[in-house]
């Protein structure tokens, strides 16, 4: 497949100015935590830089590499690059920016007070759940995909709500940790269930839910959102469809995303649990009273 890829050229398969894009976000983080910052603001740990700076090499990877080609091209890319991008990435970036800079955002005037009520837990867990899940709807998906500003809006306005739902369990702000650690294992539970109706309906379909990736036309139209025009207008008369990449039947690639997407998000929640459990039976442990050294036992 990486050989036919490469008729889309470079600028479609690395592109270039997200990359520019990446590394201006690099650099800012870099100068504000860094040369900026004012006495009482203190440097990043090196584990927080580590977070951001892999966040901002996975968004790459998500939104810049090949990937973010292969998703216009298999359901199964798509799914990954959600998973990722929605359960993953927004953690990376929540644990690695310093919690000064959390609380300049929270302190704004306005936002404050827009920012408090749309990390309520409740609120977030059932936001985010439902984005998900409706951007999903055929009619939806399939307009998203022809339609390069209705795609930005839409994908941009779900990592938001994935952003208010993870705050609820990793927010750096202790005015704002309202979940016990059960509740959190609970709270990503639910998070767990509300995703699966969504994952459940395009792993048992039994035909094709998208034009996007069944029909030519509307195949091509999203392809424009990922490849130059000029590239594209001078190789779409030897393609017809996705198909001339991939061997896999449309159904089956559509059920495998379903399933990889289900994987990926009980993978990554099974690791967010037992690291706030672990945390939580370290954090009893240690506040267990010891027993007085000079305790005898009777003889």
């Amino acid at each position: 497949m990486w050989l036919e890829l490469q008729i889309f050229g470079f600028r479609a398969l690395w592109s270039p100015y997200y990359l520019v894009f990446i590394i201006a976000l690099a650099a800012i983080y870099f100068y504000v935590t860094g040369p900026k910052r004012k006495k009482g603001e203190e440097r990043p740990t090196i584990s927080q830089q580590l977070m951001f700076y892999s966040g901002l090499f996975l968004l790459y990877i998500i939104k810049g590499s090949p990937v973010d080609l292969l998703s216009h091209i298999m359901f199964t890319a798509h799914m990954t690059q959600m998973a990722l991008y929605y359960l993953l990435f927004p953690i990376l970036i929540i644990k690695g920016i310093p919690v000064w800079i959390w609380r300049k955002v929270f302190s704004v005037p306005i936002l404050s007070s827009i920012l408090r009520i749309v990390t309520k837990p409740l609120l977030a867990l059932i936001v985010f759940n439902g984005a998900f899940s409706i951007y999903h709807m055929p009619v939806l998906f399939d307009y998203a995909k022809s339609n390069e500003a209705a795609h930005t809006i839409i994908t941009t306005l779900i990592l938001l709500t994935a952003f208010f739902m993870w705050w609820s369990v990793f927010t750096p702000l202790k005015e704002m940790d309202r979940l016990s650690p059960i509740l959190k294992i609970g709270f990503i539970f639910a998070n767990g269930i509300l995703i699966t109706p969504a994952c459940g309906l395009i792993i048992f379909a039994g035909t094709p839910l998208y034009e996007t990736y069944t029909q030519s036309g509307a195949w091509m139209q999203a392809m424009s959102l990922c490849v130059p025009a000029d590239v594209l207008n001078g190789i779409s008369s030897s393609l017809s469809g996705p198909e001339y990449f991939t061997p896999m039947p449309l159904v089956e690639d559509q059920q495998l995303g379903g399933i990889i997407m289900k994987i990926t998000q009980e993978i990554i929640f099974g690791v967010m649990i037992a690291r706030i459990f672990f945390t939580w039976f370290n954090r009893e442990r240690d506040t267990i009273d010891p027993l007085p050294a000079n305790i005898q036992t009777e003889s």
